[in-house]
């Protein structure tokens, strides 16, 4: 949302209600833990860079030190170790938490909403033929729109048929008897 404030743009980082993207299309999914990951993701990011700033102002004031530089190294890798691999961990994580789904009829087409690296809302817009449902379940991922993972709730869905559709379960089965039966002659 752009706003201006005496000929500035200011740009809201707030989320935007779900009506305002009417070139998405109609929204099918809304994640109920949006807010949950912005905040935790928000929450180790505010961490991390108070502990970047921080740490080397306790270590002069408090007279901290080692005699040994195999242990300074280990305690200065310890906290480093916490303080990036952290939120790196929480987005790798969450990155492909959707947070809105919206889908366009007349073109078939998807748009996912999700949170790149710098919270910020991202829009990946795929076919419903670009999606891929992993052989064996993954903990992070439903589905995959091209090769990017995402993850959505079945049940969040207000008209399951909308999921059934993303997920490709309206389409009919087609069984090639031919392919079959030359499939079990080679065996």
């Amino acid at each position: 949302q752009v706003t201006s404030f005496q000929g500035v743009a200011v740009r809201s980082l707030c989320t935007s209600s779900p009506h305002d993207h009417p070139e998405h299309g109609r929204l099918v999914y809304k994640g109920n833990l949006a807010k949950a990951v912005l905040g935790v993701r928000f929450f180790s990011y505010s961490t991390s860079i108070f502990n970047l700033f921080m740490m080397p102002y306790i270590m002069l004031k408090t007279g901290i030190g080692f005699e040994s530089l195999f242990i300074q190294a280990a305690f200065y890798g310890l906290i480093g170790f916490f303080t990036f691999v952290t939120p790196v961990t929480l987005h790798v994580l969450t990155k492909g938490y959707v947070v809105r789904l919206y889908y366009k009829d007349e073109m078939d087409t998807y748009t996912a909403i999700t949170y790149n690296a710098v919270l910020a809302e991202k829009a990946t817009v795929f076919h419903q033929k670009d999606v891929k449902i992993p052989d064996i379940t993954k903990m992070f991922t439903t589905f995959y729109a091209k090769t990017k993972s995402m993850l959505v709730n079945p049940t969040l869905f207000p008209n399951p048929q909308d999921y059934n559709h993303l997920m490709g379960y309206d389409k009919s089965f087609y069984f090639n008897l031919e392919e079959e039966k030359e499939a079990d002659e080679r065996k």
